[in-house]
């Protein structure tokens, strides 16, 4: 499903994000990926979902070598992938309609289709009674879920998710986890970006941890930095 081969980011300032990644994410796997600041966790998931272009290596995405996938067939390639960013990057001047609906419309959805579908996002969110709210009425909690919500609408094969519980308090990471775990549970392949160690932990899903751009550990077991089987999958 997700496969990196000598990866290697170096960004325009000279900033160099991963440094020979090697790893493997079967299809249906759940997995946490976990590092300080900086260590490159958002960077990868950023790759898997060409919004940025990896320097160097090969990164095959269910069967298909994200070096061949042209600008203008991204937002294809993207149909099948669910991003949920840690800032919500919600439309404060749209209901919650309208911001879960946004990636239906911009793929072309009939407007029938779309509210079954939100309806049924929202539904699995616990999230339907305030369908015609705005963002700003929600909670910290709510507006998470909403961005949950929109992430799955399009019943995406990937699911990503960058730091999704960092502005929660622990009781909501974990009920925010364990959401992540149920569409795992139905066949999604989950990548989660997290610092909170300990919860994910807890969790007793497969770890990745990075360190200055690199793998230093997969599910708790130390790997060789330039060895080509760090993989995990």
């Amino acid at each position: 499903m997700i496969r990196f081969t000598n990866v290697n980011m170096t960004y325009a300032d000279g900033n160099e994000a991963l440094r020979n990644i090697n790893l493997h994410v079967a299809q249906g796997a759940m997995v946490y990926i976990t590092g300080r600041s900086g260590a490159g966790k958002s960077t990868l998931l950023r790759l898997i979902a060409l919004i940025d272009r990896h320097s160097r290596g090969q990164i095959i995405i269910n069967g298909q070598n994200l070096d061949r996938v042209r600008n203008r067939r991204i937002p294809l390639f993207r149909r099948h992938i669910g991003f949920m960013f840690q800032d919500h990057r919600l439309l404060n001047d749209r209901t919650v309609f309208d911001n879960v609906g946004l990636p239906l419309v911009i793929a072309g959805y009939r407007h029938q289709e779309i509210r079954k579908r939100v309806q049924a996002a929202l539904d699995k969110v616990s999230l339907l009674p305030k369908i015609n709210s705005y963002p700003m009425s929600l909670s910290g909690g709510e507006q998470q879920r909403v961005g949950v919500a929109r992430a799955v609408v399009h019943r995406p094969a990937i699911l990503l998710a960058d730091e999704p519980t960092g502005n929660l308090d622990p009781a909501l990471s974990w009920d925010t986890m364990k959401l992540f775990e149920q569409f795992n549970q139905v066949g999604v392949t989950v990548l989660i970006a997290s610092h909170d160690l300990d919860m994910i932990k807890r969790l007793q899903k497969r770890i990745i941890t990075l360190k200055q751009g690199r793998i230093l550990t997969h599910a708790g077991t130390p790997l060789e930095e330039n060895a080509s089987s760090n993989e995990a999958g």
